[in-house]
């Protein structure tokens, strides 16, 4: 049975004191659905591991496994690790600051009256690239201060979307290689 290196990214988890998951109980978690070589990566939702299910599959899987075990449902965005090598070689962004860089994750592209929405935004300096699945931020003033991922968000909605900074991207990209 072949395995296949996935990154499994979770919406929302241990961020302001809720929707609290120890990095142990959640790797446990991972392995009980079937997955091995499972790795976290700092404590915000970032699990690198093996799985012999479908990216679907694994997402749903991982999804309702998350929920019964800790009681709330974070929605969980998957790539296998070549998708997200994939992220870092098409980024639109390649010369700016990392610190400036961040990706939004999505479960399925953005229909066409959503990248309408997305592509009527205004934040300038602040711009977004929408590329399948996944929309790159570019924040010059940092994201703590930033109105485009708010505007994002609501553009989006009921859609979930899941940011990671580009140090972690390109962090997530070493470990699943």
């Amino acid at each position: 049975m072949r395995r296949v290196v996935y990154v499994a990214l979770l919406r929302g988890i241990n961020v302001g004191g809720k929707a609290k998951i120890p990095m142990a109980a959640l790797r446990d978690t991972c392995v009980a659905v079937g997955c091995d070589d499972v790795v976290t990566y700092i404590q915000s939702g970032n699990v690198v591991l093996k799985s012999a299910l479908t990216a679907d599959k694994l997402r749903a899987a991982l999804e309702e496994a998350i929920a019964k075990e800790f009681g709330f449902n974070p929605a969980v965005m998957i790539r296998t690790a070549k998708e997200l090598a994939a992220v870092v070689d098409r980024s639109p962004y390649a010369g700016a600051d990392e610190k400036t860089v961040h990706v939004g994750f999505l479960h399925a592209a953005p229909n066409a009256a959503t990248k309408k929405c997305l592509a009527a935004i205004d934040c300038a300096p602040e711009e977004l690239t929408v590329a399948g699945r996944d929309v790159y931020l570019h924040l010059p003033n940092g994201m703590g201060r930033a109105a485009l991922p708010v505007q994002m968000e609501r553009c989006l909605r009921p859609t979930p979307v899941t940011v990671r900074n580009w140090r972690t991207v390109t962090k997530l990209v070493e470990l699943s290689a």
